[in-house]
């Protein structure tokens, strides 16, 4: 069995240490979550607590989740890093997948890349990407990131990205597998039709949603295998 230890809303300059320390003591990953910032106002309720409340405020400390593994990479030699999740909605596809790629490397392909669509209207408006129609774009977003890391000379030419060819090196030298997470039935079909597998959030693991998730997964027309569902818990 392994074990991953979830290092969200600590302060950052335990973030190493305490990744040094995980390895020593048999841990076999990381999961870091992301937030771009904390908005004074939600337009939305946040999904993974029952009364709809952030769980968190203005002043706790977040990193950046990919450079926060590279940091941790440098020090370790087992670790394997894993964005729970990394909120694609809000961002550029090659620009990520340049620093994908980039975290890939330095940790000699101990990453994986787990993502979400993202929740909050705000971080899509104040970043300058729609809200409107984000399952649709973060799908595309996918294909993009896959397509770049998997090396050579790419072109996409989507409904919401289009680019010639191109090629970014280094690539990988070996994949970064794309882990969905959410529990909406959206999620869960993404998660089955393009994903490498999926996690969830703040579910205990004798959850019943859980164990539902996992059997609407499996009954999918595109299953996942029960060994790539991957289970962070944060009790």
């Amino acid at each position: 069995m392994k074990f991953t230890i979830a290092m969200a809303m600590i302060p950052l300059d335990q973030l190493v240490p305490l990744a040094k320390t995980a390895e020593e003591c048999g841990f076999s990953a990381v999961a870091l979550p992301d937030s771009v910032f904390f908005s004074e106002r939600a337009a939305a309720e946040y999904p993974y607590t029952s009364d709809g409340r952030r769980m968190w405020n203005e002043e706790t400390p977040f990193a950046d989740p990919l450079i926060a593994a590279a940091a941790m990479g440098a020090v370790t030699e087992s670790l394997v890093f894993r964005t729970n999740v990394l909120k694609l909605g809000s961002r550029n596809p090659l620009l990520l997948a340049r620093q994908v790629g980039t975290v890939a490397n330095l940790t000699r392909g101990r990453f994986e890349l787990g993502v979400g669509v993202g929740w909050a209207p705000e971080e899509f408006e104040w970043c300058g990407v729609p809200y409107r129609r984000r399952g649709a774009r973060v799908d595309e977003m996918i294909e993009v990131i896959r397509l770049v890391l998997g090396g050579g000379m790419v072109e996409y030419h989507g409904e919401f990205y289009n680019f010639d060819r191109l090629r970014m090196s280094p690539a990988p030298q070996r994949e970064v597998p794309i882990v969905v997470g959410g529990h909406s039935e959206a999620a869960l079909r993404r998660a089955a039709r393009i994903g490498n597998g999926w996690t969830s959030a703040l579910m205990p693991f004798d959850d019943r949603e859980g164990t539902f998730a996992m059997r609407w997964i499996k009954a999918d027309s595109h299953p996942i295998p029960t060994s790539k569902v991957v289970k962070v818990i944060d009790e």
